[in-house]
């Protein structure tokens, strides 16, 4: 069957029957939440166990249930491989991990995949693990992406039953408050985890850095806590910063960034109160120093910024450009010490921040929005789960979500990458639909969605290079050989869910080039 965004989606994909995607708001939902178990305690209760080993037997942890983790320590994460490894060595077999993301430093999640310890994966996939999938490293049932909304809703709703969550706390007290924003590793918020906290049968806080009752903020807390491991090591927080967290220092890169805050301050948003989300890649950083530099020029001052928190950031707030920040994870060591210190930066979960299945959403509240793009096509649909190449090697994060949410949404991307270009007729996998995007930004020119003729209309009055995605993908073929195209099979390897539940593509088994 062919869903609203045009994409052929079969009708059951694995053992689960498919809603297709029907339009960025087409589904209400009703009906309850999902029961949350009953947890009680007696008096004094200690909670505290011995060891990862001793958590996994207290919690009854079997052959066909459900784990989970949070991705705030990025690259820099211990706790996922070894709460694996202890699962292998207790002969723990067929898993599904619910990670919220997973990174190149899990690439030994393969390897349990390929013993059978790990059955199902339903979580973003940056790298090693992602590609294994792409080339048909054999899953019980095809991996499943949601945003960071999508998935806090997925939770809620039932869709996702949690047996376990094991919860990386850089501080945590004996009773089971824990927060990711002090300790020894700091790492930023821990509240993506708060829905798994709730949820799950059973939640095991593992901290490096037990300290007295009550640690704080509580980000975790200790109803919904039922047992404390220590250990030595939990993560790295060095390594929360990527290569793609930095301020791009390319020229091609720098004028895409100067052309968006250009258009933003164009918009008609741009006025006092003006609130923006910002992306991790270097181009959206380099868009917020600009936007920044452009709002103390004007006197504007905002009513807040959103991330992923980042020194850019932090330092607008402290310039006293916003007058706060709402933060549901930190993507520099900066970003933690103003969570820390600075009271309007202001902890989130993605809950308050995008779940669609609620009475409000914080990406509603955004003015603007400039985020990144693997690829993006004629219909301005947006790729940022797969390369040009098929293999699936990036998460979906809060993509959809603030596109969805966002007033004006713009899309930055340079016209070619690695002598491919980035503007195709139609991309390789729909993460966002054409619907939710505004404006597509390269270093040729702002393209306007159809959709918004007053952007149009505002850009050209300013000065600004307006010209069409097809413009761009016409000068780019002539500058480049055409690219290889992926030749994928039958077998689809995983389904990418818009934000409300229902799927919006799938990506299948990468067979090889054309």
């Amino acid at each position: 069957m062919r869903n609203a965004a045009d994409r052929e989606i079969p009708e059951r994909i694995g053992s689960r029957q498919v809603r297709p995607y029907e339009g960025a708001f087409a589904t209400a939902q009703v009906g309850a939440k999902a029961c949350r178990p009953q947890k009680s305690a007696p008096q004094r209760e200690d909670k505290l166990l011995p060891s990862i080993e001793a958590a996994i037997e207290a919690c009854g942890l079997s052959d066909g249930m459900t784990i989970s983790f949070h991705h705030s320590f990025r690259d820099g994460d211990r706790v996922v491989n070894r709460v694996l490894d202890a699962c292998a060595s207790a002969g723990v077999k067929d898993l599904r991990i619910f990670p919220t993301a997973l990174f190149p430093v899990h690439e030994p999640v393969i390897e349990h995949v390929r013993s059978g310890v790990v059955s199902r994966i339903e979580g973003s996939m940056n790298g090693p693990v992602g590609a294994f999938v792409s080339q048909g490293g054999k899953l019980a049932e095809p991996a499943v992406l949601r945003s960071h909304g999508g998935r806090w809703r997925a939770v809620e709703a039932g869709d996702v039953e949690i047996d376990v969550t094991f919860i990386a706390a850089p501080q945590a007290d004996p009773y089971g408050n824990a927060t990711g924003v002090r300790g020894t590793t700091p790492c930023g918020p821990i509240s993506f985890s708060a829905v798994d906290a709730q949820y799950a049968r059973h939640t095991v806080v593992v901290t490096n850095d037990l300290q007295p009752y009550p640690v704080h903020p509580l980000e975790i807390q200790h109803g919904w806590t039922d047992w404390v491991v220590e250990v030595d090591e939990i993560g790295d927080p060095a390594s929360i910063v990527s290569g793609t967290l930095q301020l791009t220092r390319s020229p091609t890169n720098l004028r895409i960034a100067r052309l968006t805050a250009e258009a933003v301050v164009a918009s008609g948003a741009f006025v006092q109160g003006f609130s923006f989300q910002g992306g991790a890649g270097g181009i959206s950083l380099a868009v917020t120093k600009y936007l920044g530099d452009a709002m103390e020029r004007a006197g504007i001052v905002g009513s807040f910024g959103m991330g992923g928190g980042t020194r850019l950031l932090v330092d607008l707030l402290h310039r006293g450009l916003i007058r706060a920040i709402l933060d549901g994870q930190a993507f520099d060591l900066d970003a933690i010490g103003s969570l820390r210190d600075d009271p309007a930066h202001v902890i989130i979960d993605p809950g308050f921040y995008a779940n669609y299945d609620s009475r409000g959403c914080a990406t509603y509240k955004l003015d603007a929005a400039f985020l990144g793009a693997t690829e993006v096509d004629l219909d301005f649909n947006v790729n940022v789960n797969t390369h040009s190449d098929g293999q699936l090697l990036h998460g979906i994060g809060g993509h959809q979500d603030v596109a969805a949410g966002a007033g004006i949404t713009l899309i930055t991307v340079p016209s070619i990458r690695g002598r491919l270009p980035m503007i195709l007729d139609r991309v390789t996998t729909v993460t966002t639909p054409g619907e939710v995007v505004d404006v597509v930004v390269t270093e040729r020119g702002i393209a306007v969605n159809p959709r918004r003729g007053d952007l149009r209309e505002r850009f050209l009055a300013a000065g600004l290079p307006v010209r069409s995605l097809e413009e761009v993908k016409a000068e780019v073929e002539r500058l480049v050989r055409p690219a290889r195209k992926p030749v994928f099979g039958d077998e689809i390897v995983a389904a990418i869910e818009w934000r409300d539940g229902t799927v919006i593509d799938v990506v299948r088994k990468v067979e090889g080039w054309a």
